[in-house]
């Protein structure tokens, strides 16, 4: 009975319109799909003629070795004209078929030897036949690369406590004889790369 009306209450339904009766509906599964027969075997494929030619030719190590060595030697020249700068003075770089690096004088002799700036050079194989040490700044040519310059037969030159590039010969202040440019050709891939030194300005690009 309603407490204010006086009127029964009404129960409420046990069966709602929007619900169908009956047993619950099985629930749906997404069915798994898997990787065909053809499918893997094309994968195979392409991964086989992947590892062929790319890969292959990617971790070719003329190709590794002709890139570092370019980057050694670029490095190396372009820390000759800084240290001539920074400590106001001549700083040579030689080169020869062999190997490139820096000294304090013309000759190369022991005590006249840059120090690496983190006191060794990569220490490689090729590096200690053609340098012997690691305390001195020079790298030497990976087997498998050559190295050559421009003009040709280009033994070394200096730079002044200004940057500038002189030839070897030359004896400062006299006018630089060294040329508009000097490329060093290095070459292990069928590729040459070129270290190039201006002679305007010694820029190293």
């Amino acid at each position: 009975m309603g407490f204010f009306t006086g009127h029964p209450l009404q129960q409420p339904p046990t069966v709602f319109p929007h619900r169908q009766a009956g047993p619950p509906r099985p629930l749906l599964r997404a069915a798994a799909r898997g990787f065909t027969l053809i499918e893997l075997v094309a994968v195979l494929v392409l991964a086989g003629l992947l590892a062929t030619f790319a890969v292959n030719r990617f971790f070719q190590r003329d190709t590794f070795d002709a890139r570092s060595f370019t980057d050694q030697v670029t490095n190396i020249v372009r820390y000759g004209q800084k240290l001539a700068v920074a400590q106001n003075r001549a700083v040579f770089v030689r080169i020869d078929a062999d190997s490139v690096a820096l000294c304090f004088d013309a000759v190369c002799s022991d005590e006249q030897k840059v120090v690496p700036p983190t006191g060794r050079n990569s220490g490689s194989k090729d590096t200690l036949k053609y340098c012997t040490v690691t305390n001195w700044l020079c790298e030497g040519r990976p087997s498998g690369v050559t190295m050559s310059t421009a003009p040709l037969n280009t033994a070394g030159f200096y730079f002044d406590a200004l940057g500038q590039p002189y030839a070897k010969g030359d004896v400062f202040p006299a006018v630089s004889t060294f040329p508009a440019q000097l490329n060093i050709s290095i070459q292990g891939d069928g590729t040459k790369r070129d270290v190039t030194v201006e002679g305007e300005t010694g820029y190293v690009h």
